[in-house]
């Protein structure tokens, strides 16, 4: 017989921290507090899950690209300056 206990948030979240950043195993975790180990295991890898989408959101992308951009046009002058300076060290070397 099998029953269906709901457990808030709260609860959820502390025991998923205490596997995520205490670095307790889950299955003590789980043991002490009574809860199923497989359930406990579910929300911990929905919140590894939701951390990871977090993270690599649409705002991350782009301001990633608009740093390469940026990285790119410097690269670029910095590139043309040092052809520049080449160019007037063997023009006066030569003087």
């Amino acid at each position: 017989m099998s029953i269906n206990r709901q457990y808030t948030d709260e609860f959820k979240a502390e025991a998923v921290k205490q596997v995520l950043e205490r670095g307790f195993p889950v299955v003590d975790v789980a043991t002490r507090i009574g809860l199923p180990k497989h359930t406990l295991y579910g929300w911990v890898q929905g919140a590894k899950k939701a951390a990871r989408s977090a993270s690599e959101g649409p705002a991350v992308a782009m301001s990633d690209s608009a740093e390469i951009r940026r990285l790119k046009a410097e690269l670029r002058r910095v590139t043309e300056e040092r052809d520049i300076l080449k160019k007037a060290a063997a023009y006066f070397a030569r003087g």
